[in-house]
This record gives C-alpha cells, sequence and structure tokens, in this order.
C-alpha cells in the first residue's frame, strides 16, 4: 500500500475540506553525522593527544577509533532508510489568531528501530511569529508511513507563503542522520477571526433574543404603529391613545413595531497607532473582530451594514449589507483594510464619510491615539458628525501605558517612564471625557470585551430608538 493509500486510511477527510497536496519526488541523500558524533569526536581528541604523549607506538588507536566511530555512523544512517516520498497539506485558509493545522505525511523505508523523524516549516512570518514551527512525526499503522502535525497561528490579514519544509531522521543509534529540504509553493490567505460569531453563546443568543433567527414583528418598542390594545395596570401611560379611548369609552393602548432598517457603519482607522500589537496581534484586528460579531448581530435584527476604512486617505468604503446571507461580503471586505503606518487624517475621512450618508445612521468609530496633536484633529472632527448620527467611539485598553505608570520604580530612569506613561494616560482621559461632553458614547475596554460591549450598547441604542 503506498503512501496516498495510509493517508487515506489515517486521515479519510482531509482532502474534501480544501487542504492543497504537495508531492515531492525525493532523490537519495547523504549521511550526516548528528550532534552525538560531533560530541563523541571531539571527547576523543584530547584522548589521542595523551596516548600521543603516553604512548607513542599506539597513536594509531586513536584514528582507528575515529574511523571506527564513522563507520558505525553510516551503519546507523544507513538503517535509517531513504525516503521515498511525502506530502505537505496545507490548508487554503486561516483566520487571524487561531491555529492553522499543517499535516506532514512521510514514506520512510527504515529499520523498526530507527527514530521518528522530526520536521521544521519555514513560512512568511505573517503567518507566525517565529517563522518556523517544529514537530514530530509518529507511525501511523502497519505501513512505513509517518504523520505528523503542526500548528501555527497567523498574527496579520493577507496572503503568506509556506516557504518550505526541513526533514530529518536518525538511525537506532542516533548517530547517523538523514536530512532533506524542498521548498514549497504554497499560499495560505489569512481571513478576519471570525471565532466569536461562531460562538455557541453568540448562537444561543440569537436565538433568546427578541429579533431570533427569524424575523417577525416586535410589538411593545419603536415608533411604527401596530396596533390598539386595552390599557392594563402597570403600562406606560405615554402610550394611551386618547382619541381612541375617547371613542370607545374605554382606555386604550398603542402597541408599536420596533424599528428596522437602520444604517450602522463601522468605521476603521488603519493607521500608524491601530497597527500596534495588543497581545500578540495588531489592534485593528482586534477591531474587525469585535466589528464583525456586532455586525452579525445587526444583519440578524434586519438592520443594514456597511464598513468605512481610512488612515491617510480614506481606503474603503462598502455597500450597505442587509441580509446575513450577504455576511461574506464584510468579511471579504474587511480582510482589504489594510495596515498604514502613518498618521489618519480623520477630517478627510469623516468628511469623506459624512457626504456619503442621506439619513441619520450609527457611526462606530474604532480608533486610539498616542499624542495630543492627533487627539485634537480626531475630537474636531467627531464633534461635527456627532450633530447629525448617534456616533460610537471604540478604543481598547492600554494595558502596556497602565503597567508602566503602576510599576514600583526603582531607579531614575524608572521614575521617569512612570511619569510620562501617567502623564500620557491622564491626557487620554481627557479625550475621552471630552468625547463623552460631546455626546458621544465611548467604550474603553480589554479587546477580549469591546465586541460584547459593543453589541450591549447597540441593543440599548436600538431598544431607545436613537438611530432611525
Amino acid at each position: 500500500m503506498g503512501l496516498r493509500a495510509g493517508f487515506r486510511r489515517c486521515c479519510p477527510s482531509r482532502k474534501r475540506e480544501g487542504a492543497s497536496f504537495v508531492k515531492l519526488n525525493l532523490p537519495a541523500f547523504p549521511i550526516v553525522p548528528s550532534a552525538w558524533i560531533l560530541v563523541i569526536l571531539g571527547l576523543l581528541a584530547p584522548a589521542a593527544v595523551v596516548i600521543a604523549a603516553t604512548a607513542p607506538s599506539a597513536w594509531v588507536v586513536a584514528p582507528a577509533a575515529a574511523l571506527a566511530l564513522l563507520l558505525v555512523m553510516l551503519v546507523d544512517g544507513w538503517l535509517a532508510g531513504p525516503l521515498r516520498d511525502m506530502q505537505v497539506l496545507v490548508p487554503s485558509d486561516a483566520e487571524v489568531g487561531q491555529p492553522a493545522r499543517i499535516k506532514v505525511l512521510a514514506d520512510i523505508d527504515r529499520h523498526a528501530n530507527a527514530r521518528a523523524p522530526e520536521v521544521a516549516l519555514g513560512f512568511d512570518p505573517r503567518l507566525g511569529e517565529s517563522g518556523i514551527a517544529h514537530f514530530t512525526l509518529s507511525a501511523s499503522g502497519s505501513e512505513p508511513v509517518f504523520s505528523g502535525t503542526g500548528e501555527i497561528t497567523p498574527v496579520r490579514r493577507g496572503i503568506g507563503e509556506m516557504h518550505g519544509v526541513w526533514m530529518r531522521w536518525s538511525g537506532p543509534l542516533g548517530l547517523g542522520v538523514r536530512q532533506v529540504y524542498r521548498p514549497l509553493e504554497d499560499e495560505l490567505r489569512v481571513w478576519p477571526d471570525l471565532s466569536p460569531t461562531r460562538s455557541p453563546t453568540l448562537q444561543a443568543f440569537l436565538r433568546d433574543a427578541q429579533f431570533g433567527l427569524i424575523a417577525r414583528r416586535i410589538r411593545g418598542e419603536g415608533t411604527q404603529f401596530e396596533a390598539l390594545s386595552e390599557y392594563e395596570p402597570g403600562m406606560d401611560r405615554r402610550r394611551i391613545d386618547w382619541k381612541a379611548s375617547a371613542r370607545h369609552t374605554a382606555l386604550y393602548a398603542r402597541e408599536n413595531e420596533a424599528e428596522r432598517d437602520n444604517q450602522i457603519i463601522f468605521a476603521f482607522d488603519c493607521g500608524q497607532s491601530m497597527c500596534e500589537p495588543v497581545d500578540g496581534l495588531p489592534r485593528i484586528d482586534r477591531a474587525v473582530t469585535a466589528a464583525l460579531t456586532a455586525s452579525y448581530v445587526a444583519l440578524k435584527g434586519g438592520d443594514r451594514v456597511s464598513f468605512f476604512g481610512f488612515a491617510d486617505t480614506p481606503s474603503l468604503i462598502t455597500p450597505f449589507v442587509t441580509d446575513t446571507r450577504a455576511f461574506h461580503r464584510l468579511q471579504t471586505a474587511a480582510a482589504e483594510l489594510d495596515y498604514v503606518p502613518k498618521e489618519p487624517n480623520f477630517t478627510l475621512a469623516l468628511a469623506t464619510l459624512t457626504a456619503k450618508l442621506q439619513r441619520r445612521s450609527l457611526i462606530v468609530l474604532f480608533s486610539d491615539f498616542t499624542d495630543t496633536t492627533s487627539a485634537e484633529l480626531m475630537v474636531e472632527s467627531v464633534s461635527r458628525l456627532v450633530r447629525h448620527h448617534l456616533v460610537i467611539f471604540v478604543t481598547m485598553v492600554d494595558t502596556e501605558l497602565d503597567a508602566l505608570a503602576a510599576q514600583e520604580p526603582e531607579t531614575l530612569s524608572d521614575i521617569a517612564t512612570a511619569v510620562s506613561a501617567a502623564s500620557l494616560a491622564h491626557q487620554r482621559a481627557i479625550v475621552l471625557q471630552r468625547l463623552r461632553q460631546m455626546g458621544v458614547d465611548v467604550i474603553e475596554a480589554p479587546h477580549d470585551t469591546i465586541g460584547c460591549r459593543l453589541i450591549d450598547r447597540y441593543l440599548e441604542a436600538k431598544r431607545m430608538e436613537a438611530v432611525g
């Protein structure tokens, strides 16, 4: 049974998952010494000097021992067996911050007691911080097929390349090593992280929420008239329809239908501050994950969603998506948001966004700032935006700044760092307070909670009819 048959036995469904197959026809490779051989040869050198000094006639013992050791190494490497075939299975897609699994299969004609092969994968740095992944293959069944799976965790969106694969395996004694290298031409497309959208918690919430998975009318909220019902104690008196009550000589209350078709725009600052990492991933990727989660909930609620990205110039604006069946359009658009190491132009970006909106909308702005100059320009631009729209400003807690300000100083340099960090944190708090005073709803939270906080604010605004 060949390698393909062995692979179908150990992983019958992998091909259906869309993994790409790379078949490498490998020639024979020479045997090289292992690290243990080099250590032993290094220890033999002083022993040869001692023998030559004490018994000059026995100097041949050391070269003979070295040759014998090399012969043992060659035999051990021969027992390791040649590589017949190898396959590397690379998935075509992955999500940023989520592990992607790469499977390697190797057909080796080796001795029964030979050691398991070790594999190293080289790839684009956007697919992992170190750019390399190590793992060990294990025997699969009675066939001489070894298989193993390595995990890589992409740290940036985009298309990453797999550079090559290294494999080495040794004989029973671990002295002779065979090793091969072959380049790879696979590409792995990294998408935004959608794991919060697939979470059981969110799915259960959508099933139990008032707008649920099935669109239906929602009585008792909103401004659109739905029906009249007899007034009962405990109902809001402002809902009493006095004209209808006078006609029927009884108290009747209006039941309204919650408004749908609200416009929600998620605006992303793709500038320098949002490119900075937080817990291993850029802030913009954390923002995209939160926005996609909130977008999914908004589409389930019957609202319309659009994405807007900008840095020094506006770079992305999507048409409004109206149904969850078109949610993939938002995911594709979010994957195109680039990392721009430049200061954002809030004046141009928000003016462009305002010109494209013809009605009152909910604008969710994901941004961050590091200096007061850029913050002043942002506040001025947001102040013009908040006159006609409902604005939610979302920023992530700067844990690094808080840690620098809170750590106990030991040197003068530590004192200067703590004072500077405290000053920046104070300026940051002032800017956020100014935004709140203008009527902007500010969300400042850790990156792993901004998605839930944003959904809560959206549902609250929808319940209070603050958008339409």
